[in-house]
């Protein structure tokens, strides 16, 4: 979302939904809210024929290389076409990429032409359409296409740099149209229809979705259905040439410029902000691990502004980090901003971190940012006549933000919807707009009650312990930087435990330990890391692949990338998919990325992480199962392609629940220098917490869901009301004990629905969060400590949820699991709010 950088692997045709961002878990998403009421947030060595043994293993390589057939000088040359094997990220380079994405639309262009020619004559001359005839083919031909883009959208979110970026939004125009090419094919589309009546008029093509012998035929069906909405969609409907389509293909190329900028003046604005502290008396009561942080920030930064190598050597050996003495540097990326906002106990510096954060990328920060711009290019002597495009998007996101729902709006319009929300619910699991209110109505009952109890009883804390600056004379109410610190004070005060007592027991390696041990206990699936098989992008990021227990088969592999790096890695938390199982593109090991901002490793201390943090690699790899664990073999509906985009947080959301059983907890909960286990109190109090603060959690999830709703639905760009004015205006709704301020500018932040997969779906967290609850309730009814039965249970939950992917429609999916629906109960019990 999240979430949010860009993760996206534009799979030409639109049925393929590549889920951009998995940007923020729930922890993740809950930390960065918890901060206001408007805000949302070992190496592996390379080794190239290693890699290329291991996938050999697992590709039909007359399929792949069919599906790859690019000129051999041209590939053998250029990486980003070697489609047939894992990335080869050591020998990647931004120049690289205009001449492969050039090579590939080429033949593209002309295969394509060559199959709707083969389409029309076989149409005309009414010759019976097979599906093997249509969608395997396309998806041999959108491969290669696939494969280099979606590398180059990964490495633009985890190893930003100039060169890529321009390099990306060269490019960016010709995917957005070669996608229009294939979405508004009528020979495409027509043949699509005739596989579907083929399908309709015989006995044996009837697909029955409670029939799971029979899902080599539900998949296929699956993606046809879903090939043909989208196209719908994607404006297959338009007459060639007429103004309508026209103006959709304006619009498209337009919103593509536009998400990049926004999601680029978000990091830029970001890397820009830096708070140094220097009086120890501002970080007094201050965790440890915060203020290493800090320090080795401050470090960093002092070696980055340093103009030859002896000068950073000089900075390295002069900028010590000192966690005690200083000086600090506070950022705004995740685990520097949370930390400021719950400890730096100088309400003063609270609110200049804050105000940063929240007015990132917005007319406050522009003229900043268009300054650092403009040196740079000074400094690097760039001259490019491209810069001088009039409309090109500056460094304001409000201006953008604007012109991007003006846009939806039209493109919705333009397809016969009355808003764009309605257009975005056409291929969800909520049936409308009204349905996802009542769904936040439902829960707002019980968390408005409960959110302002709490608040209630920060605020008297504050009063009680903060001074006479806190007092009701001084201050009225406690303002959104004081909220999260205030809260965290209530949370040690009531449950007698620190974060920071716990970060000595979550050490990344073990807490990876224990998560594998979960994933073979329930699913019966074996980790093994395998540093060293393939090659990577940065040497934090770890390589790992899945094995099946009964048959030993490996089944999987997934790259995680697990710190933050605010320098070129854009913040949240997502999951893409580097390699799709496929049957057509004989592709039988998926292959996940995992990317996560976790704590990084500071001085000689390994990366301890929050339980927040904890939550959030749990997470995304809920997210990773179940594009790592399908057994669909259609690649439009593998794994996570093809579901619904409110049903795809369930398997993430689910995953989530783990964090708080004993026997997984204390699979990895141990010291990292004495390996004691995590103290029983010490648990108990974690279990105890975990309810502690739903109510405000809640109220603010519902209101980004339906403060998206409301500006993709009722919205008009072209009227009096300021996107600001909707912010505040939906706040008085889901949480009116806590408005945002005259400045607040979360909205120029909110990557989630302006540069990611989320416009009119946010709402999808709570969604999703209610099949996830009720799902893990099934484990709850058997008993969490009886072992069988959980197995058991967790074989379900892999042979259905996990398994099937797109390949059948969610609430069938989750009617095999469960026997019946979901229901809210087990959401608002896990909540405390029931």
């Amino acid at each position: 979302m999240k979430v949010s950088p860009i993760a996206l692997a534009f799979t030409v045709l639109a049925s393929r939904n590549a889920h951009p961002i998995r940007a923020f878990s729930n922890a993740a998403k809950n930390a960065l809210l918890h901060q206001s009421s408007s805000t949302a947030t070992h190496s592996a060595a390379s080794s190239p024929s290693h890699a290329a043994s291991i996938v050999a293993s697992r590709v039909n390589m007359s399929s792949a290389v069919e599906a790859a057939s690019v000129t051999s000088s041209v590939a053998s040359s250029n990486p980003l076409l070697e489609c047939t094997d894992l990335p080869k990220f050591t020998a990647i380079e931004p120049s690289q990429l205009t001449p492969a994405i050039g090579s590939i639309l080429e033949k593209l262009e002309a295969d394509f032409a060559a199959l709707e020619a083969k389409l029309v004559e076989g149409v005309n001359e009414k010759v019976i359409m097979r599906y093997d005839d249509v969608l395997p083919v396309v998806e041999r031909m959108q491969h290669p296409l696939g494969y280099a883009w979606g590398i180059a959208s990964h490495l633009n979110g985890v190893k930003n740099g100039d060169e890529l970026r321009a390099a990306y939004e060269e490019n960016q125009p010709k995917i957005v149209n070669a996608n229009m090419k294939f979405s508004q094919s009528k020979p495409l589309y027509d043949a699509l229809l005739a596989v579907q009546r083929g399908w309709e008029g015989t006995e044996d093509g009837e697909c029955k979705d409670d029939d799971v012998d029979d899902f080599a035929t539900a998949q296929r069906r699956r993606a046809i259905e879903n090939a043909i909405r989208s196209m719908k969609l994607g404006g297959v409907g338009f007459e060639e040439g007429s103004a309508e389509q026209i103006r959709y293909k304006e619009i498209k190329m337009r919103q593509a410029e536009l998400s990049t900028a926004f999601s680029n003046n978000v990091l830029d604005a970001t890397k820009a902000f830096g708070l140094v502290v220097t009086s120890p008396e501002d970080v007094d009561g201050v965790p440890e691990s915060a203020r290493a942080m800090w320090a080795q920030a401050y470090r960093q930064d002092a070696i980055k502004e340093c103009k030859d190598d002896d000068e950073k050597k000089r900075a390295l050996e002069d900028a010590k980090i000192d966690a005690s003495s200083g000086p600090w540097r506070i950022t705004l990326d995740g685990p520097s901003y949370i930390a400021a906002m719950q400890h730096l106990p100088n309400r003063a510096l609270r609110k200049e971190v804050y105000m940063g954060y929240m007015t990132r990328a917005s007319e406050f920060t522009a003229d900043i940012l268009e300054r650092m711009d403009e040196e740079k290019r000074k400094k690097d002597a760039i001259v490019d006549e491209k810069e001088e495009k009039k409309d090109k998007p500056g460094k304001n996101n409000v201006p953008i933000i604007k012109e991007i729902l003006k846009n939806k709006k039209e493109l919705a319009g333009l397809l016969g919807y009355s808003n764009y929300a309605e257009m975005s619910l056409a291929s969800k699991m909520a049936p409308s707009v009204t349905s996802v209110a009542d769904l936040s109505n439902l829960i707002l009952e019980k968390a408005l009650p409960a959110a302002e109890r709490e608040l209630a009883a920060a605020t008297a804390l504050a009063r009680e312990q903060g001074g006479d600056e806190y007092s009701e004379t001084n201050l009225e109410k406690l303002m959104p930087w004081d909220t999260s610190f205030w809260i965290e004070r209530l949370k040690e005060k009531t449950f007698e435990l620190k974060e920071e007592e716990l970060r000595p027991y979550f050490a990344l390696d073990a807490v990876l330990e224990g998560m594998f041990k979960l994933i073979e206990r329930i699913f019966d699936i074996e980790v093994r890391d395998a540093s060293g098989k393939a090659e990577v992008w940065h040497p934090d990021v770890q390589f790992f692949e899945l094995y099946d227990k009964g048959s030993g088969e490996h089944v999987a592999s997934f790259f995680l990338d697990p710190y933050s790096r605010p320098a070129d890695k854009r913040g949240g938390a997502w999951m893409a998919d580097c390699l799709g199982k496929s049957e057509a593109l004989g592709i039988n090991v998926p292959v996940a990325y995992l990317t996560c901002n976790g704590s990084p490793p500071v001085g000689d201390k390994p990366s301890l992480m929050t339980f927040r943090e904890v939550e959030t690699l749990f997470h995304e790899t809920g997210h990773g199962l179940q594009h790592m664990l399908t057994r669909a073999t259609v690649g439009d509906v593998a794994g996570i392609n093809g579901v619904e985009w409110d049903a795809v947080e369930l398997p993430s959301q689910f995953m989530e629940n783990w964090c708080y059983d004993k026997p997984t907890v204390y699979g990895f909960a141990k010291h990292y220098e004495t390996g004691e286990p995590l103290p029983d109190e010490m648990f108990e109090k974690l279990l105890q917490q975990k309810t502690f603060g739903a109510g405000m959690m809640a109220c603010r999830q519902l209101l980004f869901g339906m403060l998206d709703m409301e500006l993709h639905s009722k919205f008009d760009p072209d009227g009096d009301e300021t996107i600001f004015d909707v912010h505040r205006r939906i706040a008085d709704i889901f949480t009116p004990y806590s408005k945002p301020v005259d400045e607040d500018r979360f909205l120029c932040g909110f990557s989630h629905i302006f540069a990611g997969g989320y416009s009119a779906g946010y709402y999808s967290y709570k969604w999703a969060e209610v099949m996830s609850a009720d799902a893990f309730g099934a484990f709850e009814e058997v008993g969490l400590d009886n072992e069988d039965a959980i197995r058991e249970v967790g074989r379900k939950f892999r042979d259905t949820v996990l398994s099937l992917g797109g390949g059948v429609a969610p609430m069938d999916v989750f009617k095999r699991f469960r026997g019946r629906e979901p229901s809210p109960e087990a959401l608002l019990r896990h909540n405390g709010l029931a």
